[in-house]
């Protein structure tokens, strides 16, 4: 049955690109989506059932959105299984430690977020879902027509039964744990001679640079990033070595947000999708995205704010579509960079997003090969360089670049201090501009 579910939501994904002219066309069906969710989930979900209360489904836009916190404090009555949280955390922490990823509870997949925001969060997908997320990527990210041969080859931190899910008879899915050996990974990847790479930036990195010394063999028909920014330093070096344009997909524990067209521009999926954008600054280019899914019903997702900063694309993208289009995915909230006024009282604070901080680097110079930045409190940022042997000659310069860079956003100049550059290993993400505390009044 999950078969027939994935195919049919190949063919509606496919077909569906072609449904809408106009985006009233668009919004007016996701309307309707929304409110035939409503009447399946209210029901059977008692937290939302109660944060509806006397508001009326069609007035969903009036609810307040809700974040991971409030959504895992209220897991058991959110989900529309009833299934505890406990419950799910076990089977995942199980996983983690067995590395074994099939264990669900009942039918249900059973996954677990990365954590990279301070707090881990749980995700459900029932086996319909599952069936229709699977259908779902295959239209949007295979290369080709369904029925050609792919290889896929999946690094992530953790497998789960919804990648998986994926596998059928011409396409084989292979996972490669993140915990493992680089000449592990360079050995299998040779072996399986992969179509599709799927892969976090920083192991694309690793690969590219294996692929330049000779060692990794295999010229895969598309690269996909996902799961950590994909910083424009890179992107550049994979994309050269590789001879292709580097893909990405957008995807988190609260949805499969976004992916690229082949002209390399994201998209919303908002063929699944609701987006609304709390605007951050004065130009409405970056926001906060708040998210309602109209294709999950085991774990709702409706008006959820996710804490991650996305820049809007003004310009059409070549492909035509009428899908939202993102300049960038440049970061996660806390990790803006956080300053006193120069001039102004000492209650205030000056937010610097990712985007200056890596720009500030990267103009710097072009032997700059991989950077990190952190900021360790107001008065203090660390910053990582490797250059090819020229770190200390450029270590003046970097600091000019973010000097002026504060400067112009009315920052007090933080001290710069310079270590020497270690690489993320293992499972844990790659964040290239981190802030490392919790503002206070105090500080």
């Amino acid at each position: 049955m999950e078969i027939v579910t994935l195919l049919w939501q190949y063919w509606m994904t496919k077909r569906l690109r072609k449904k809408w002219v106009t985006r009233g066309q668009l919004e007016a069906w996701q309307e309707l989506q929304v409110q035939k969710l409503l009447r399946t989930i209210l029901p059977r979900s008692p937290f939302y059932r109660e944060r509806f209360g006397d508001l009326l489904p069609d007035a969903w836009r009036e609810l307040a959105p809700i974040d991971k916190q409030l959504m895992m404090e209220n897991f058991g009555s959110l989900n529309t299984l009833g299934i505890h949280k406990e419950d799910a955390f076990q089977v995942a922490f199980q996983a983690e430690d067995s590395r074994d990823f099939t264990p669900q509870i009942g039918k249900v997949t059973v996954g677990l977020s990365s954590g990279t925001s301070g707090n881990r969060g749980i995700f459900l997908v029932g086996p319909q879902e599952r069936a229709r997320w699977a259908g779902m990527i295959l239209a949007k990210a295979l290369p080709g027509q369904l029925w050609n041969e792919h290889r896929i080859a999946f690094f992530l931190r953790a497998n789960s039964n919804l990648y998986t899910s994926v596998n059928r008879r011409r396409i084989r899915f292979s996972f490669f744990d993140l915990f493992h050996p680089i000449p592990e990974h360079i050995q299998r990847l040779n072996e399986f001679f992969p179509t599709v790479l799927v892969a976090p930036p920083s192991m694309l990195r690793l690969l590219a640079e294996a692929k330049q010394r000779g060692e990794l063999r295999v010229s895969p028909a598309k690269i996909i990033s996902v799961a950590e920014v994909l910083d424009p330093l890179d992107e550049a070096y994979i994309r050269q070595v590789f001879h292709q344009n580097i893909h990405q997909i957008y995807q988190c524990t609260e949805g499969f947000l976004a992916v690229t067209c082949a002209h390399g521009t994201l998209h919303v999926n908002e063929d699944i999708l609701v987006m609304e954008k709390e605007y951050l600054d004065e130009k409405k280019e970056r926001f906060y995205p708040i998210i309602t899914d109209f294709s999950r019903t085991t774990q709702p997702i409706i008006r959820y704010r996710l804490n991650d900063i996305l820049t809007e694309k003004k310009t059409a993208c070549p492909c035509g579509s009428i899908f939202t289009a993102l300049e960038k995915i440049e970061g996660r909230a806390d990790d803006v960079f956080l300053f006193r006024h120069d001039n102004q009282p000492q209650n205030s604070w000056v937010s610097v997003f990712p985007d200056f901080i890596r720009r500030a680097l990267l103009s710097t110079s072009e032997d700059i090969q991989e950077y990190k930045v952190k900021q360790m409190n107001p008065q203090l940022l660390e910053v990582s360089i490797q250059a090819e042997g020229k770190e200390e000659l450029l270590y003046e310069q970097v600091r000019s670049q973010l000097q002026e860079a504060l400067s112009q956003h009315g920052a007090q100049i933080p001290m710069i201090q310079f270590t020497p550059y270690e690489r993320v290993t293992g499972g844990k993400k790659m964040r290239r501009v981190e802030r490392m505390f919790t503002p206070s009044e105090n500080e």
